[in-house]
This record gives structure tokens, sequence and C-alpha cells, in this order.
């Protein structure tokens, strides 16, 4: 018994290291395909012969620049964040696993068409070629990355709709199936704290009749949390050719250009997440559902989910409850409710990588035809001279004469989805009389000035009719647009003008001005005021002042409810007691005191950029080496935005979001290009690309791109095959 005992073992780890020896020699065979060019600034240029020859040295470059950011984005999307940061994370994981479990995953994955199977593979292998040619990295949790793994995180934003979904009502539902009372912020779906930094992005498309060169041009400025996305140039012999942002972990070019074409998302104001409250009852032990004359079954699985308690992995098992609509999610008073989303892993991949190899607009509007790209608005240009934007992608047809901002009753048959609607159907903007297009997260009905779609033309859920100053401050400089250049481009991009203050300031100055008894104490700070442009610069002081009122009138002002941003700086400027708009400027200047010594301290000594080590969660420290920036919030209508904030132990503020990777592309008989990433190229402070672009970033000194062969060679500083130290 023994012997045969020993026999099966034996044979066991026979194949086990048989499997093993075949993977390797997969991955060499892919690597020799491959050659990796760093150039100056640690940017790799990949060039593989087959698609997955280069999705494969993709995958193996990120690593090699931030391993633990690839890994963090895969623990998150698969649902086992808990098993790394604890309990507390565990109704993350369990939202991951409601919209797919890892069967389901698996399953598209098979069944997905043979060319994206190969780069599912390829973008696997990467990752394990790299593991095992540097064992000197140890994961926190994922020791072999899976083909299938993609499927959970297709569609290219930092987290899609997915994290719409409120973590907070999940667990009061699965924990004890009860409703989370409503807060002040909002509905059922996440909605930020309306104090945090706004997020978003910007971009805009420009036609040859308003550039010097007779080229289309884009700006592509994603607003998004610092060293979320890396810098990258991918080549094949197949016809790959992109270059731009990448989110770690991902196999295509996010946001980022190609010979021919270049596309730019922002975040969307589009209706496509849905809530149906749900009537339950209990018949025979089966849970069911009301769906017009029907009793449908709710199907219920189970999911046993894993978390660290300290030096142990412990196990919780949940629930799982859907209807034909989606998961239960929540509660709203004593009704479930489920929460209906665009799920479509398959054809989302696809769609995310198809687009990055198009040379054309009528291609490009057949690939936007997928409609999967359900968080984004998408701004475009070609070097046919085109211009296009379209608003949001993946939109249900719905019927209008419920309200679906709200959650709809899902027991009538018409609040149910009804197919999509085509690109021909939803809000498009080609070619414009205005010569640009503009969107910074803000509506599509003044994306063209004038000649922007009109909204009495579609119906409401596809877009919210919402301005902000970002997008104000866009229109104002590109309908004085005329023989653009890129580096005008990126003037325009970095505007110093805040017409947030336009009415905010003047309000506090004419509230000083009228006041029958004048504190003294604010008379010199109010001059400057009166004096400043509205302008942010590093040594500005009215910016410090304007900030920080800002921000304390915004936590302390009273004002009317439902009004916009825009519309509470009016009132804040305009309508608000004059006496309450000198004692919060008071409390300002009193807070700056404690502060900095002193309310008259230039802004590039409280807004830094800091970057003390490669951790995904920023430690901060005043008393380390920090750099002056002179940009601001997008809250402001900064268009290059530079969220900023302070942290426990510091008084002066620090950027994580906002401008993070930029660039301007002009398309013509060759691309050009000029980049900015924040920071650097590598999360390895060891390394000089760990923060070789910080001080060109706050300096405005963007790169030019190397894109043809030529020129990458020129710049290359190392060329190597994946697996070569």
């Amino acid at each position: 018994m023994k012997k045969i005992l020993l026999t099966l073992f034996v044979a066991i780890i026979a194949c086990k290291k048989q499997d093993t020896n075949t993977e390797v020699t997969r991955w060499e065979k892919h690597a020799s395909n491959i050659e990796i060019i760093r150039d100056d600034f640690g940017v790799p240029h990949i060039y593989g012969k087959t698609d997955a020859d280069a999705v494969f040295g993709l995958l193996y470059a990120q690593c090699e620049d931030d391993f633990n950011r690839v890994e963090q984005n895969y623990i998150w999307a698969i649902g086992r964040l808990a098993e790394v940061e604890g309990e507390e994370a565990i109704y993350s994981d369990l939202r991951a696993r409601l919209f797919m479990t890892k069967e389901e995953a698996i399953a598209n994955y098979e069944k997905a068409p043979v060319w994206l199977k190969k780069l599912c593979d390829a973008f696997a292998d990467g990752i394990n070629y790299y593991l095992y040619t540097h064992p000197e990295v140890t994961p926190k949790l994922i020791t072999h990355f899976e083909p299938w793994m993609p499927m959970y995180f297709s569609e290219g934003s930092i987290g899609g709709d997915i994290e719409r979904v409120s973590t907070k009502r999940i667990k009061a539902f699965y924990e004890n199936k009860e409703a989370l009372k409503l807060t002040a912020y909002g509905d059922a779906l996440t909605h930020k704290d309306p104090h945090s930094e706004p997020s978003g992005s910007n971009g805009f498309a420009i036609s040859g009749k308003r550039t010097q060169s007779g080229n289309a041009m884009l700006l592509i400025n994603p607003h998004t949390s610092f060293f979320f996305r890396g810098e990258v140039h991918v080549v094949s012999e197949e016809g790959l050719n992109a270059y731009g942002a990448i989110t770690w972990g991902q196999f295509f070019v996010y946001q980022g250009f190609n010979e021919k074409t270049g596309w730019m998302h922002t975040s969307t104001y589009t209706d496509v997440i849905d809530e149906y409250i749900e009537t339950i009852s209990s018949q025979d032990g089966q849970l069911k559902y009301a769906y017009g004359d029907e009793s449908r079954d709710v199907a219920t699985s189970e999911v046993t989910l894993k978390y660290k308690d300290r030096d142990q992995i412990r196990e919780r098992e949940f629930p799982i409850y859907k209807t034909h609509h989606g998961p239960i999610t929540h509660m709203i008073d004593d009704k479930w409710v489920s929460t209906a989303l665009m799920w479509s892993p398959v054809k989302a991949l696809e769609q995310s990588y198809t687009r990055t190899k198009l040379n054309g607009h009528k291609a490009f509007k057949q690939m936007m035809n997928i409609r999967t790209n359900s968080s984004n608005n998408t701004v475009y240009a070609d070097a046919d001279g085109n211009i296009a934007y379209y608003h949001g992608n993946f939109i249900p047809k719905r019927d209008t004469l419920f309200n679906f901002r709200k959650p709809v009753d899902g027991s009538n048959p018409a609040t149910d989805w009804k197919g999509l609607h085509t690109v021909d159907e939803s809000i498009v903007v080609v070619n414009p009389e205005s010569g640009w297009i503009q969107n910074c997260n803000s509506t599509p009905f003044t994306s063209a000035a004038e000649y922007s779609p009109k909204k009495e033309d579609y119906p409401k859920y596809m877009s919210i009719d919402r301005e902000n100053f970002r997008g104000i401050h866009a229109i104002r400089l590109l309908k004085k647009v005329d023989s653009l250049t890129l580096d005008k481009l990126i003037e325009i991009g970095y505007d110093p003008y805040l017409p947030a203050f336009e009415t905010l300031i003047p309000g506090l100055i004419e509230a000083y001005d009228q006041s029958p008894v004048k504190n003294t104490d604010l008379k010199e700070p109010i001059d400057i005021l009166r004096k400043w442009d509205f302008a942010v610069s590093s040594e500005s002081v009215a910016m410090s002042l304007a900030h920080f009122y800002g921000l304390t009138y915004r936590k302390l002002g009273k004002k009317p409810e439902n009004l916009s941003a825009m519309e509470t700086f009016t009132y804040f400027g305009t309508s608000s007691p004059a006496q309450e708009r000198l004692s919060i400027f008071s409390k300002t200047i009193s807070q700056l005191n404690t502060d900095f010594g002193s309310w008259n301290t230039p802004w590039g000594e409280i807004n830094r950029y800091q970057r003390i080590n490669g951790d995904i969660q920023q430690p901060f420290d005043d008393s380390k080496p920090s750099l002056p920036v002179g940009l601001a919030s997008g809250r402001w209508g900064a268009l290059a935005s530079y969220g900023a904030k302070s942290y426990d132990g510091t008084k002066r503020i620090y950027g994580t979001s906002g401008n993070s990777f930029v660039a301007v592309v002009e398309f013509g008989d060759k691309v050009k290009a000029k980049t900015m990433l924040a920071g650097g190229q590598s999360g390895d402070p060891d390394s000089p690309h760990f923060d070789d672009q910080a001080q060109r970033y706050i300096d405005v000194k963007f790169k030019d791109v190397a894109y043809y062969k030529e020129d990458v060679v020129k710049r290359a500083k190392k060329t190597y095959h994946p697996g070569e130290k």
C-alpha cells in the first residue's frame, strides 16, 4: 500500500513539474518574440510579433514598474480584498461576487472569441513570467494570475459602475436584513461627500480650422488619483501601435492614441444604473418576487468569503439573492432592492481593445456600437481631421413615464430595460461648426457652444443638464482659439484662472465695504483679494485666502437646498447674509494664523507635492521634503486640477489626485504628441523614474513622445527581452 501511495505521489509531482515546464516553455517563447525599449523617462515601448506577444510584454513591463498596483487592482476586482485588508473590506468582496462569481468569470472567458482568449492568456502569462523571473518579489495574495481575471476588470475606468453600489447598504442588508438610514448625501447609490475633491476629466478636440497646421488636435486630461496609471507604448506586427495611459493590470491603452485616431474618456452623467424595488414573498420555502401577474423564483446561492484576522484567515458565508433585474444590494424601508448595471465583460474587453487599433471615424463609430463603455463619455480626433464627442455609450432604453433617477417598481414590467439605444440614438457631436468640442464632466448641451445638441431632443435619462466651473472655463478659452499649436493647447489646459471666485470674492469684498463696523484685522487680507485677478500661482497669498475661505464657506455656510455647486457659490457671493460672509472669512483668517503662523502665506508654502514611498496609501509629513505647486482644485474651475488636502499630523495640503497622465496630440501625416506624468513612471523609490517628472509636472514642462521606432531608438536607455536582467 505504501508503495502504491509513494508511486501516486511521485506521479503527481512529475505531472506538476511537467505542467510547470510547459508553462515556462510557453513564457520563454513569448519573451523571445518581444523587445522592450525603455526611453529616457523610463516609458516602456513594447514591440511584439503578435498582439498576444505585445500584451505579454505589456503586462511584464507593468509589473516591472509597479507590481504592487497591478496586484492590488485584481485583489479588489475579483473580490479578495478582505484577505489582505481584513474583515472591514469583506463587503467590497461581496459586492464583486454579487455581480460575478469566479465560475461566471471562467464561463465568460471560455465563451470569448479565440483572439480575445489569446490576449487573456497572454495577460496572465506576462504577469506569471514576471513573478517566475523575479523570485525576490512577494505578492500580497495572488501568486498565480489566471486568464479569466480580466473579466472582472474589463472597461478601463478606475472602478467602473460597480463602485457606485454602496458597500454600506450591502452590509446593512446582508448582515441584518435592514435598510440603512438615508443620509444627506443622496440615495441608495454611493454619492461622494459634497465637501470632497471633485473627480472627473477634461477632453478637448480641436479641428484643423482652429489649428496652425490645419490638423486636428486632442487634449487628453484625465483627473484620477496619482500614480494610478502608467504611460506605455505597445506595438505588434498585427496592426497594434497604441500610446497612452493604461490602468495598472489591464492589457489595453485606456486613454491615448495611435497614428490615426485618439480617444479621451470623461466620466458621464448618463443614467446607466437603475434600482428596482422588489416585492418578495415566501412560498413553500422558496423566495418569490412579483413580476406582473407572475410569481418568479428569487435565484439564491451562497458564497464563502475569506478575511484576514490578525495572523489567521477566517471565513464567512453569505447568501446571494438575484432577480432578473440584478442582485439584491440593499433595502428601502422593508423592501428588497435589486441593482441593474452593465455587466458584459467579454464585449467590454472586445470594445476596450479594438478601440486601440482603429484608423478612422467610421471604424471608431462601429466600435462604439458595441455599447459597453458604460461609465464614460468619449472625446475623439483623427488624422482625417474629424473630431467627435459621444455622451455615454451603454444607454438602456426606458419608459420615460418613470423617473429612473429614483428606485422604480420592479413588479411592473413596464419599468424593465427595453434593449439599448444605438449610437445614432444617443447624444453625439461630429465636426461641429465651432471647430472644437469640450467635455469637463459637465452637460453635453454646451459641448460645442451654440452648435451643441439640444436637450429637448433626447430622453431625460441620457444626461443631466448641469454645468460646472471647469466647463465654463473651457468654453471661454476655446471660443478664442485660433492657429493653435501643441504648446498653445498646453497653455489652455493649464490656464490659471479660477471662475468659481468671480462672485464669491466680490461678494465678500462688498460685505466688508458695506459693513458699518469694520473689523480692522480683515482690512489687509481684503485689500489683497481686492487686487486679485482670480489666477492661481505658487506665489499668490490671495489664492491661499480664497481657497480656505471657499472651503470654510462650503462647510459652514447656510444655503437653500438642492443647489448645484455653481449655484451654491453664486448664492454665497450674492445672496447670503453679509455678516455670515464676514464671520466665515474671519474664521478663515484665524485658522490660517493657527496653521501657518500667518494668514499672509503664499499658496506654494501650503499646497505641496510629496511622494515619500511607493505605498498605494501614501503617507505625508510636513517635516520631510516636498515641492511647492502652483495649481488648484478642480472645484474652483481649474482645468489643470490638483486635488490636495491635509492629513493626520500635517498642516500643509498634499496633492493626491487631479492631473495625472496628460497628453496633447496632433494628427496629420505623422502623429505628434507631448505628455506629462505625475511624479514618474516607476513605483519603486530606488528607481530614477520614481520622481524624475515631479518638477517638470509642477513647471508644466511636457516631454516629447517618441512614437516612431527611429525616435524610440534614439532615446533608448535600455533594450531587452522579458526575463533578461
